[in-house]
C-alpha cells in the first residue's frame, strides 16, 4: 500500500498555482518542490474551477458539499436502520405485530 501523507497546506498550493499562473511550468516546479507535476496540473486545474473558467468537474466547495451530505446520509442510513430493528423489537415484546414468518 501507498504511504499516505497529510495534504499540502492550501496557502502552498495558492501560491504554487500563481506561480504556475506567472509562466512558471509545472514540470520545473516539480523538481524545486515536493509535488509531482501532475498534482500541479491538478490544483492549477480546480483552481479554474473555483475561479468559473472551467466547467469539467465540481468546485471545491461543490465537493465538500457533497462530502457532507454522503456522510449526513449514511449517519441517518444507519439511524433509520436502528429505529426499524427497535420498533420491531418493542411491537414482539407488546404483542402488537405478529412474529415474522407468522400465517396472518
Amino acid at each position: 500500500m501507498g504511504k499516505h501523507r497529510s495534504p499540502y497546506p492550501p496557502e502552498f498550493r495558492a501560491q504554487i498555482v500563481e506561480l504556475v499562473k506567472a509562466g512558471r511550468l509545472p514540470e520545473a516546479m516539480a523538481r524545486e518542490f515536493e509535488p509531482t507535476a501532475q498534482t500541479i496540473y491538478n490544483w492549477v486545474a480546480q483552481a479554474d474551477r473555483d475561479a468559473g473558467k472551467r466547467h469539467d468537474g465540481l468546485t471545491t466547495a461543490e465537493r465538500e458539499e457533497l462530502t457532507r451530505l454522503r456522510r449526513e446520509n449514511r449517519q441517518l442510513k444507519l439511524e433509520r436502520e436502528i429505529l426499524s430493528k427497535a420498533a420491531a423489537w418493542f411491537a414482539r415484546e407488546t404483542g402488537t405485530v405478529p412474529e415474522k414468518g407468522s400465517n396472518s
